[in-house]
């Protein structure tokens, strides 16, 4: 007994069985995971070492070069890049995809501590994170007010972030922009050198009297009491008392010498919301959370806070919803699927009539809502990815019922009763239909192989699809016979079907018999028609992925080595006043010395340094017809400025590059590289369509080298490090120990000078180092102050030194042909001895993708022709079926060309999805030929029968496929609509080609087939 006679005797298991499947679909929609973007991890980490006041060189000789040395011996370590600047190191690992995310990363959090000790003990902060584009923040806060202190805004944000982190959901919050307070003991120090007390002396008073070290315990009798001694600090007060020297029954306390204040950190890092004085929370969602779940319980502690907690001169604004966003794609995604479902809908009743139509428009809900519930199963949520996938799968769905119900309707017209038509009639297409699908999930299949950073990202589309096709081949062998055994009779033919009938016999009949009659020049003619074709591909382009259509922005502003946080600060300003003038933008969040929080899957804050900014801009609209004309007037005056380089980015879609033209110069002599970076960014600068160039191994800064005689020092028994160390506590202040105040909040004990707010230069001449006697000898008389030029930054690849210089390209051009010209460019130079270079961004990412995509491509043909030679027996006649293809190449790229799209990273999608589906129309061809030459008919008489019987089907499951498509394509998505656009274009030039180049190679190779 068969399966859709199964489920016709066992009416009512069926309808329970479905009614639980489309059930737990129901409830998978409304309570699976809801997000932007695909939430997965790779496995990558990022080290970023904070050593201030350390020379980028020094960062490489004493960080950099022993973390990357142990991270480069572990095992599956696909590349290592690192950018190392003043005082800060950040390193990227990444390993092997396919690897464990949490294996790799206890891996490298272990290889880093093996050598912590070896590096300098100077550094103040030594972070490891796991890179996951998963942790990006959902919703970014900000407390805004120009009156209250930091301290109270600390005490606020601390608060919300334990109120924010209780709601379900929410995996952390993050608190930016808040200055680090710290007991400042800034010292006198003319005073103290007046008195002949050291800043080495006033150290070890302060940290000897700052310790806390247990008295243990002791016994009198049967009692145990425990000891306590001095114990730490309790008040400022005390550390104001501590005893720096005492001479007779003179005592010079701590006082006398210094000012001690609970104040600020030197400025690092401050942020604005439209001009006023802000601190940022970002709100991270956990993975496999609801985002509007999760917003909607942050939204009701932010209103309780903002009602009964936070005072009326402190505002809390949002900065960054991304729930919005979400929002907006779903329902754009939903409304698409809406509107194919409607044109699949029309077409159906158009071709069918109505009763078929109802069994046909009714698998298509039901497939989706089943998919959708083993989508949930299967760990994906429902973003971008997984719900283009349904609209893909939409067309391709109504195949099944289609081929189903219309050999049921045959049935009925020849007399068979409603039950017996549906049994009879499911029943002899059923394995055609199960090899028909199987063949389109062989397509879809090999995606899930691709073992790169485009495959992770669009993994959750070829499973959306593979699960709904599997889902509809379900409905269609025990759902749609049951549903049509209730049809009843209908012996009226539509007219949409009668008049693709008589074109069947008429034109087409004309048309195909002239064909079988001229092979040889049928042929010539379609082979022509591909070369011409392929000729196109030039003018078409390639390109990996679109920008990504966001209502936001960013602007870097790098400031000269050597300037101020207070000059970047300024510049800050200036830049935010002209972007505020425009219209379009709705608020500015203004990072000085750091990057924003991170808000978009494939970017990460990096950057920390006084001489850096960036703004995020908020927009009104999302679309790049309004963004990119915003874009383009923001460079040309922002690029008028002067003194900073200021570089407006766009969000990209796909994974994370540094930019979309990147290049790579290597080598081992900074020199050299600068050198040949320098060439590269001339001739960046002469290639039309590049905007935004940035070298950072061009930037210079001028340090001070502390000259010392090393020999008058020897004299002196003054030791090196006691210099070093002074002149470092002068300047920016040395920890000596921790304060706890009596809320339980730790501070830094940090000693500095007091005559300048600021370190200045002049400080050098009021140093004065202890010698081996105990006199105080001027730093001056024992050194010299050299001014020296060196590199402000430079970056590494695979542990090799590297600087990387990069570039935007501007709307108009494509990254590829951009690209190209600039080395074709970088070619023709003389480069030094032990240099070189290499491509990075968007043209790696998209070597490596796309080849991922042939080898899938690849193992899509070779799955299908192995289905194919098993259906057939033969290995003839997979090849007549695999004519369909290159016909289909000749659609997708007539229609990409006509509507200006590149060949993208999706458009390689649509093109491996055809293969799957057109392959279909030839199958239906060459099986009904095959059982016709069984009957006794010649081949010419078989293949002419077949193409006019099944013209109406192929035709028909071509129009659905391509209305189900066709209101994402129309949308002019340019993440979606080349794939649109490759598929419904290479779908309707293959059918058109393959109902009369499939039945002349039919002819053809007729006599080498079993027939």
């Amino acid at each position: 007994m068969q399966l859709p006679e199964l489920a016709i005797r066992n009416h009512q298991f069926t309808w329970v069985m479905f009614l639980l499947l489309v059930l737990l679909g129901v409830v998978s929609f409304f309570t699976m995971p809801r997000s932007e973007d695909p939430q997965f991890d790779f496995s990558a980490a990022m080290i970023k070492v904070v050593n201030p006041g350390t020379t980028p060189l020094d960062m490489e000789k004493l960080v950099v070069d022993p973390i990357e040395d142990v991270l480069n011996e572990l095992d599956d370590v696909r590349e290592i890049k690192t950018d190392i600047e003043d005082g800060l190191a950040v390193i990227r690992i990444e390993f092997l995809y396919g690897t464990n995310a949490e294996d790799k990363y206890d891996d490298v959090v272990a290889a880093v501590a093996r050598i912590r000790n070896e590096l300098p003990a100077s550094i103040v902060a030594l972070d490891i994170d796991k890179i996951s584009p998963a942790d990006v923040s959902i919703l970014q806060l900000a407390l805004v007010s120009e009156q209250a202190d930091y301290s109270e805004l600390k005490k606020h944000a601390e608060t919300l972030e334990q109120q924010l982190e209780r709601v379900a959901g929410v995996k952390r919050v993050d608190i930016a922009a808040l200055p680090a307070l710290e007991v400042q003991i800034q010292i006198q120090q003319r005073k103290a050198n007046a008195l002949g007390i050291s800043l080495d002396s006033i150290a070890a008073a302060v940290q000897s009297a700052a310790q806390n070290l247990p008295g243990g315990h002791a016994h009198a009798g049967d009692r145990r009491f425990t000891v306590r001694t001095s114990g730490d600090y309790e008040s400022l007060e005390a550390i104001a008392a501590t005893v720096v020297r005492a001479e007779g029954s003179r005592i010079i306390y701590l006082r006398d010498l210094a000012h001690i204040t609970l104040a600020e950190t030197l400025p690092g890092y401050r942020a604005r919301l439209n001009g006023e004085k802000a601190v940022f929370l970002a709100a991270v969602q956990r993975k496999g959370s609801q985002i509007f779940q999760v917003r909607d319980g942050m939204e009701t502690v932010l209103q309780n806070y903002q009602q009964n907690r936070l005072p009326g001169h402190i505002r809390l604004d949002v900065v960054m919803d991304q729930s919005l966003s979400v929002a907006r794609q779903i329902s754009h995604f939903f409304d698409n699927l809406n509107q194919g479902l409607v044109l699949v809908a029309v077409l159906s009743v158009l071709v069918l009539g109505l009763r078929p139509a109802l069994v046909v428009v009714a698998a298509i809900p039901l497939s989706i809502f089943i998919a959708i519930g083993w989508v949930d199963i299967a760990g994906f949520g429902l973003q971008q990815m997984s719900i283009v996938g349904l609209v893909i799968a939409l067309g391709l769905l109504v195949d099944n019922a289609i081929v189903v119900v219309e050999n049921v309707s045959r049935h009925l017209r020849d007399g068979d009763t409603p039950a017996e038509a549906a049994v009879r009639g499911s029943s002899q297409v059923a394995w055609a239909v199960a090899s028909g699908t199987l063949t389109t999930v062989l397509a879809f299949l090999p995606m899930l192989l691709m073992q790169n950073g485009s495959g992770t990202f669009m993994r959750a589309m070829p499973v959306t699809v593979v699960l709904t096709l599997f889902a509809s081949l379900l409905v269609a062998l025990t759902l749609t016979p049951l549903l049509a055994s209730r049809l009843g009779r209908s012996d009226k033919i539509p007219l949409a079907q009668r008049l693709l009938m008589r074109v069947a016999g008429g034109s087409y009949e004309r048309h195909l018999n002239r064909a079988l009659q001229r092979p040889g020049r049928v042929l010539s003619i379609s082979v022509l028609l591909l070369i011409g074709s392929l000729t196109l591909f030039p003018f078409i382009g390639v390109s990996l992925f679109p920008k990504a259509e966001k209502p936001m922005l960013l602007v870097n502003i790098d400031m000269p080595e050597g300037s101020s946080f207070d000059q970047t600060d300024a510049m800050t300003a200036r830049v935010e006043a002209l972007v505020r003038q425009h219209p379009l933008v709705v608020d500015i969040a203004a990072n000085i010395g750091r990057g924003n929080p991170r808000v978009y899957y494939n970017t990460m804050p990096s950057r920390q340094t006084v001489n850096y900014a960036q703004l995020f801009v908020s927009l009104s609209a999302h679309e790049l017809a309004q963004v990119e004309p915003l874009v383009a007037t923001l460079r040309q005056q922002l690029v008028q400025i002067p003194g900073a380089q200021i570089t407006v980015k766009e969000f990209l879609q796909g994974p994370a590059v540094e930019a979309p033209v990147e290049i790579r110069v290597l080598g081992e002599v900074l020199s050299d590289i600068q050198q040949v970076a320098q060439q590269v960014t001339e001739q960046m600068e002469q290639t039309p369509g590049l905007v935004g160039i940035d070298n950072p191994a061009g930037h210079f800064k001028v340090d001070l080298h502390v000259q010392i005689n090393r020999d008058k020092a020897a004299l002196l028994g003054i030791p090196l490090s006691t210099i070093d160390r002074t002149i470092r506590t002068a300047l920016v202040g040395t920890p000596v120990g921790l304060f706890r105040d009596s809320d339980g909040e730790e501070y830094q004990l940090v000693l500095r000078l007091s005559e300048y707010s600021s370190p200045q230069l002049q400080t050098f001449a009021d140093i004065q180092i202890p010698t081996a006697q105990g006199t105080l000898v001027p730093l001056l008389q024992l050194a010299s102050l050299e001014p020296e030029t060196s590199i402000a930054r430079f970056q590494h690849f695979d542990t090799e030194r590297m600087a990387r210089v990069t570039a935007d390209v501007l709307p108009g051009f494509t990254t590829e042909a951009v690209t190209n010209d600039l080395v074709a460019r970088l070619q023709q130079l003389q480069l030094p001895t032990g240099v070189h270079f290499t491509v990075g961004g968007e043209q790696a990412n998209r070597k490596e993708a796309f080849g991922g995509m042939a080898k899938a491509l690849l193992l899509t043909v070779m799955g299908i022709f192995a289905v194919l030679v098993l259906q057939f027996r033969s290995f003839v006649q997979p090849l007549i079926v695999f004519a369909a293809i290159p016909f289909a190449i000749i659609g997708a790229l007539l229609a990409l060309f006509f509507t200006g799209f590149t060949f993208s990273f999706t458009a390689f999608i649509g093109l491996t999805s055809l293969v799957g589906i057109v392959v279909n129309n030839s199958i239906i061809l060459v099986d009904y030929a095959n059982q016709m030459r069984r009957d006794g008919m010649t081949v010419m008489e078989a293949i002419a029968a077949a193409a006019q019987t099944r013209f109406v089907p192929i035709v028909l499951t071509t129009l659905t496929t391509v209305g189900g498509l066709l209101p994402l394509t129309l949308s002019g998505s340019g993440m979606w609509a080349p794939m649109g656009w490759a598929i419904i274009g290479g779908l309707l030039v293959s059918t058109l080609l393959t109902l009369i180049v499939v039945p002349v190679l039919y002819r053809m190779l007729a006599g080498k087939t079993a027939g």
